[in-house]
């Protein structure tokens, strides 16, 4: 029997005593069946067939890797959609990264710690442009601020936003220079050359130091990452491409017509939960409460593939071999390691 969008759909209209498309329609059924797949499945369960690999790559100069919503070729497109978890362990160019999903962790190990210094002129009362070449570089994106005082002793800053390409939505090495809590570019930042080019709001006060606060980093093969918000931020900055790779579980695709799910066996579990959005949306609480017993009998049965996969794999101990960062085990010669 082929577990198709059509035979789902059939299944739910016995379900739900709905045989007339007069009742609930064909696209209705597919919404149901939709949110069923794409939300529900995978809060519900974590399956084994739905554990992949997702592999990116580092460019240089940039540390930040995140959704992507214009280049569908870009393995990061649609990253937060796709992808509902990601786990360790984690790999760079072959190379096992330390991987951390708490800010305080991962800035212990690596601080953001602000150089301040003078960009080498004063203001007048009255030129608000000013460019020139930052001393050190290449300078780390997200954490560049000019800043000076105005006569009246106000703070002028203009903070960055890393650029990203039109064409592509990957990021650029070239930021915006705009005033806080706006987005309307007031000069450019060159993140690896360190020039900058600014027009300040209002004029520095006459005689009034100009100051930069850039975070300076030497780029090479990244070997720690934060995962936060759904970004990857990697340390230390990368200095070329590198192949970067995750285990990550993958959100199931929507299903369309003639389609199957990703694994045949799910159609029952399918049928069930969506007819359960239906019955519930129609407040019809007493039948809901008469599938529930099979509809919990199919999600144990899908569940089942993934329990007994995973029984393969022995429970990790301190004394069990281990590849947890910083971690070790015990060998069969009786040292740890």
């Amino acid at each position: 029997m082929a577990a198709t969008l059509e035979t789902i759909q059939t299944k739910i209209r016995r379900l739900t005593r709905s045989p007339s498309t007069a009742q609930i329609t064909d696209a209705q059924l597919n919404e149901y069946i939709n949110t069923f797949v794409l939300y529900d499945i995978p809060e519900h369960l974590r399956l084994f067939s739905l554990h992949t690999t997702l592999t990116f790559y580092t460019q240089p100069y940039v540390d930040t890797y995140k959704t992507n919503t214009v280049l569908a070729t870009d393995p990061m497109y649609n990253f937060k959609d796709k992808y509902t978890t990601v786990n360790p362990p984690m790999y760079v160019a072959g190379y096992y990264m330390a991987f951390s999903q708490s800010q305080d962790e991962f800035r212990a190990s690596y601080p953001i710690i602000n150089s301040v210094q003078s960009i080498g002129t004063t203001g007048n009362g009255v030129i608000i442009n000013y460019d020139g070449t930052l001393s050190g570089k290449p300078i780390l994106q997200s954490e560049v601020l000019f800043t000076s005082i105005d006569s009246d002793n106000n703070a002028i800053t203009l903070k960055d936003i890393p650029r990203e390409s039109v064409a592509t939505g990957l990021p650029t090495q070239i930021g915006d220079l705009v005033t806080p809590d706006t987005a309307f570019s007031r000069g450019t930042i060159n993140y690896v050359t360190g020039a900058y080019d600014l027009t300040f709001p209002t004029p520095p006060a006459n005689g009034a130091a100009i100051y930069s606060q850039t975070v300076p980093y030497q780029p090479s093969r990244p070997s720690m990452v934060l995962y936060y918000d759904n970004a990857f931020i990697v340390r230390p900055v990368p200095d070329k491409a590198y192949k970067v790779t995750v285990e990550a579980y993958m959100r199931p695709t929507a299903l369309i017509a003639g389609a199957d799910p990703e694994m045949e066996q799910w159609h029952q579990y399918i049928s069930y939960g969506a007819a359960k959005k239906v019955l519930e949306d129609r407040m019809d609480m007493e039948s809901v409460q008469m599938i529930m017993p099979e509809f919990k009998e199919q999600e144990c049965l899908v569940l089942r593939r993934t329990l007994a996969q995973q029984a393969n794999n022995r429970t990790q101990t301190i004394y069990s071999g281990n590849s947890d960062y910083m971690g070790g085990g015990w060998n069969r010669n009786g040292t740890f390691y």
